[in-house]
């Protein structure tokens, strides 16, 4: 990836699909999408677009390490399209231990939303397993880890920071990232329909109070019962929306200028008067 003159040129993937593709089929559509996007600098698809993201009964089943089938088809088709890729997330089963034994968290599951970063050689950058995790006691909470580590990865020309989903609602985890230098959010989803204007709300909000890029790709169709948002957006560190999604399936293709982050926050100083 070179970034020119300080811009840098995104692919927001905002992938619909529905319970009648098997997850086969959607890996190799969406490698195939991701090919695509050659001559950008960054690619971004959803969360949990390969084992469905409200497909609850299905994730221990469609469970990988990050070198599995996932891994493997977004690795080669970041290294094909020579773009970095945030792969969005998997359900992450970790990889057998020293001994036979497993790495499990701090609830024993062993099991974690895990969002994954290629480099345009192919290469593993980073790993973000989700910290916040949906469903007030079910869903995520009773079947998955939580994360516990704030990933804030350094690129030629910004620093991003990652995060997922529900994540969004916690502007504390955001202050953390900018704090480590983060310029950039990048937010893969799978956010429901009903509360769309959250998920566009949030998304501005953080851009605001942070004076970060967000990049925020989220999922359409429906799947398992749910009718998913759509409305990916590139938000400014001002708080301009640079693009903004409809509720289908559609490649958002944005220009970032990353010095208009610093001359903004030279203009508007606000993040000098934190007194908390």
């Amino acid at each position: 990836m070179n970034v020119r003159d300080a811009v840098l040129r995104v692919a927001v993937v905002q992938i619909a699909y529905g319970d009648d593709e098997s997850m086969d089929d959607r890996i190799e559509r969406v490698a195939a999408l991701v090919r695509a996007q050659a001559g950008h600098d960054l690619v971004v698809l959803p969360e949990l677009w390969a084992p469905g993201g409200f497909s609850y009964r299905e994730w221990a089943s469609r469970a990988q390490p990050v070198e599995g089938s996932i891994g493997s088809a977004m690795s080669a088709a970041a290294r094909d399209a020579g773009v970095l890729l945030h792969a969005g997330s998997i359900i992450e089963r970790a990889s057998s231990g020293h001994e036979g034994s497993s790495e499990v968290g701090s609830d024993g599951r062993g099991l974690w939303n895990t969002s994954l970063l290629y480099g345009p050689d192919g290469g593993l950058v980073a790993a973000y397993r989700k910290i916040h995790r949906f469903g007030f006691g079910s869903g995520e909470p009773k079947l998955l880890d939580a994360g516990e580590d704030i990933v804030v990865v350094e690129r030629e020309g910004f620093s991003a920071g990652l995060s997922t989903c529900y994540d969004l609602r916690f502007p504390e985890l955001y202050r953390r990232q900018l704090d480590a230098g983060a310029t950039v959010f990048i937010v893969p989803a799978a956010w429901p329909a009903a509360r769309v204007r959250h998920w566009t709300l949030l998304a501005h909000a953080r851009a605001i109070e942070n004076q970060c890029v967000v990049i925020a790709c989220n999922t359409g169709g429906t799947h398992a019962g749910t009718e998913m948002g759509g409305h990916s957006q590139v938000i400014s560190a001002s708080g301009e929306a640079l693009a903004m999604a409809g509720s289908g399936e559609q490649v958002l293709s944005v220009d970032v200028d990353l010095d208009a982050i610093t001359i903004w926050r030279d203009q508007f100083p606000v993040l000098q008067d934190r007194r908390l």
